[in-house]
């Protein structure tokens, strides 16, 4: 029942995982200069760098890529702060059972620099969004939502510190819940099953 977790920075979401108990196998990065790959060593996680510079193309790069999570043989991929847009096939390899956390509510600003377009676009609430990874990017079925408000004086940082807070809280909790089988995908729709239910895409925490 383990998770794998990718990334590319630091590994504040990787940490948070930890923290909370989350059943981490293995940390795999894009870059060997990785932060977050010391955390990992250092709670006696193993880790891996697959370079994406060091390959060819990106299919070459992505069956590596596969061929590393697969020797972990884990129940789901987590992408925490992982900077590769990945393609529809490596998608559907591991398609339900590879999730995402990003730092705007979607639909609202895909893509990247999202605190600055809300700041820019005159939004009055800001936040993240667990949800899992399909093909196109950042539009996958929503698992759960955490909204702060945007507050007068703001700067992109401070926003994004507060939305932070929040992502650690909810990342770890979504895995929770995919782990414990709360989770149901069904057209696009994610429903949680029992009392965690009103937390759920539409309804934020």
């Amino acid at each position: 029942m383990s998770v794998v977790v990718l990334i590319s920075g630091r590994g504040s979401n990787l940490q948070a995982m930890l923290d909370a108990g989350i059943p981490v196998s293995a940390v795999i990065s894009n870059r060997a200069d990785a932060p977050g790959l010391a955390l990992a060593a250092r709670r006696g996680i193993a880790t891996a760098v697959v370079e994406h510079r060091a390959f060819a193309s990106r299919e070459a790069f992505e069956a590596a890529l596969g061929a590393e999570i697969d020797r972990h043989a884990p129940r789901l991929v987590a992408l925490a702060g992982f900077m590769r847009v990945l393609t529809p096939a490596f998608v559907a390899r591991y398609a339900g059972r590879i999730v995402n956390i990003h730092p705007s509510l979607l639909p609202e600003f895909p893509g990247l620099d999202t605190h600055a377009r809300a700041l820019a676009a005159g939004a009055t609430r800001h936040g993240c969004t667990v949800h899992f990874v399909t093909a196109q990017l950042d539009h996958g079925p929503i698992i759960a939502q955490a909204a702060v408000p945007v507050l007068a004086g703001d700067t992109a940082d401070s926003l994004a510190a507060r939305v932070l807070v929040q992502e650690h809280e909810l990342y770890p909790r979504a895995i929770r819940w995919f782990l414990d089988g709360l989770l149901e995908l069904n057209d696009g729709e994610v429903r949680v099953k029992g009392n965690h239910a009103q937390m759920v895409h539409g309804n934020r925490l």
